[in-house]
């Protein structure tokens, strides 16, 4: 039985009729207990809090969940006016306005809240024939919503505001400009009411706006721009980037745009894109002249060589003539001249074939092998040994040293390696030298070390050790073209590695090549046996 339609048949059943009982009769009593408890029962039907009043505005009856909502003061308030049963502070608040509306439409609604158990409830008060109907309903949950909603909007409105990227919204049906920040004002030159005065189109250079519009990619945002030109609040055409997604904006459907000057940007990218074209047009014409500036080195450097073979050959030749038939009849300082020349010869000649060497390492193809060091080395140091007899050196080196390489290269340098570690051994008694391959611990090439025992260097000056025609000691002490270590440096830097040396302080020195194993090379599996 609906609340109402129960409080009507009870009062039907006090207005009487023929069988109406004699007032303060058993039965009367009975009667009016079993209308009041089917009323009660009626009320407690509804989840809803339920307060009925008579004409006079005192409480007739409430179920349970109205006492609740109520927070009311009296246990029972049956009999107690409405506004005396409520919460003080709710008639102080609604008690006027509710009899005026009352009075003016039947009904009135109003939220108050109850600050001590932090709740919201929502009063209904309906006017009929017989009295009020007031229902009362928790509203805390939709009350907080709406109160958390209004938060984030705000939030979302003063973010909106100070974003340092210019964004203005447009609406989606009329393309009137709805809202736009700061930065969007100031990028336009204009006062954010001004912007959201104007339609969407109005802010792109006439007849172009609609067109642009249709085509910004409407969603979610996304990587894709759009490139396009805009105008200021004084005309002034403008080069910028748009990024657009779809949002809902108070409601309704809106698309917010996202807009980047590019201008100052496109004009740099211009001017860049100039200056680069610029430079490998330089260096293109660089490239031409060095490219042909080494073809004529080239050519000068074996022509010099081959115009210097001949006359050094005959100043050997008369020499060693001379002194094979007249050495006899000169005196001693005469065969000190003529040994003088000798020797000059000979170094003007390995100058000249280590100037060779130099030129060409970086004309020279590539041909790695597997190649075992050992006996190369042990070669190269017979040959020391037949033109100096008289030295006694001993070599300390593994029986098989395997190395994956350019063999002549390698042969190349090492001899030079060798040919420095006999010549600066030379004044030693007993004089080493040791060759050993080892891998770096930190790139995994295959190291080779020549060390020996001998005069040493200034290790201030190991940065022009590699460097040609660089001494550190007197040609008249250790005679030398100045262009080995060199060698040496560019054979490992052709095999993708580099070069380097150490010196001990009781003298003595270490040279060393790096030679990554499948730098670019096709290394087999592994070395032969």
């Amino acid at each position: 039985m609906a609340p109402l339609t129960a409080f009507k048949a009870w009062l039907k059943s006090r207005a009487g009729g023929r069988q109406r009982p004699a007032p303060g009769s058993a039965d009367a009593a009975d009667n009016e207990a079993r209308n009041a408890g089917a009323l009660q029962a009626g009320l407690e039907l509804t989840s809803e809090g339920i307060i009925l009043l008579d004409g006079d505005g005192r409480v007739v009856a409430f179920n349970s969940g109205a006492h609740a909502l109520a927070h009311a003061a009296l246990a029972d308030m049956r009999g107690a006016d409405f506004w005396d049963a409520v919460p003080e502070d709710v008639a102080e608040s609604h008690r006027s306005a509710a009899e005026e509306a009352l009075q003016e439409s039947g009904t009135h609604r109003f939220v108050a809240r109850h600050p001590f158990e932090d709740q919201w409830v929502e009063y209904c008060l309906r006017q009929h024939a017989e009295g009020l109907l007031v229902t009362l309903r928790d509203v805390s949950a939709a009350h907080r919503a709406v109160r958390q909603l209004r938060e984030s909007e705000s939030c979302n409105q003063a973010l909106f505001d100070v974003h340092p990227q210019a964004m203005w919204l447009f609406d989606v049906g009329s393309g009137h400009v709805l809202a736009a920040n700061k930065a969007a004002a100031a990028l336009y030159g204009m006062t954010q009411d001004e912007l959201a005065a104007l339609f969407a189109a109005g802010l792109f250079p006439e007849g172009e706006g609609a067109a642009v519009l249709a085509s910004l990619p409407v969603g979610d945002f996304h990587g894709e721009l759009r490139l396009c030109t805009q105008k200021k609040a004084d005309g002034q055409p403008m080069l910028v980037e748009l990024a657009c997604g779809s949002v809902q904006w108070q409601l309704r459907p809106a698309v917010m745009v996202s807009v980047t000057d590019v201008g100052a940007r496109h004009l740099a990218d211009a001017h860049l894109q100039r200056i680069n074209e610029e430079l490998e047009l330089r260096i293109g014409q660089c490239t031409d002249e060095l490219r042909r500036s080494r073809n004529e080195l080239d050519a000068f450097t074996s022509a010099m060589l081959h115009d210097l073979k001949a006359p050094l050959h005959v100043i050997h030749g008369f020499a060693s003539t001379l002194a094979d038939r007249y050495a006899a009849t000169f005196d001693a300082q005469g065969r000190h001249y003529l040994a003088r020349i000798q020797a000059s010869t000979h170094q003007l000649a390995r100058l000249m074939d280590d100037v060779r060497t130099l030129a060409y390492l970086p004309h020279m193809l590539m041909a790695p092998e597997w190649v075992d060091l050992a006996p190369v080395c042990q070669r190269l140091i017979d040959d020391l040994r037949r033109r100096e007899p008289g030295r006694q050196l001993v070599l300390e080196m593994e029986p098989s040293l395997p190395l994956f390489c350019d063999k002549k290269l390698l042969v190349t340098a090492l001899a030079c390696l060798l040919d420095n570690a006999w010549k600066f051994t030379s004044r030693k008694e007993q004089s080493w030298i040791q060759v050993g391959l080892k891998a770096d611990p930190i790139t995994g090439d295959l190291v080779l070390q020549v060390s020996d025992n001998g005069v040493g260097f200034d290790a201030a000056y190991v940065g022009k050790l590699f460097t040609a025609f660089q001494r550190l000691h007197s040609s008249a002490d250790f005679p030398g073209s100045g262009l080995g270590l060199a060698i040496v440096r560019r054979v490992a830097q052709l095999h993708g590695g580099q070069a380097w040396a150490s010196s001990a302080e009781q003298g003595g020195a270490s040279f060393f090549m790096s030679l990554p194993q499948g730098a670019g090379l096709p290394v087999p599996d592994s070395p032969p046996a």
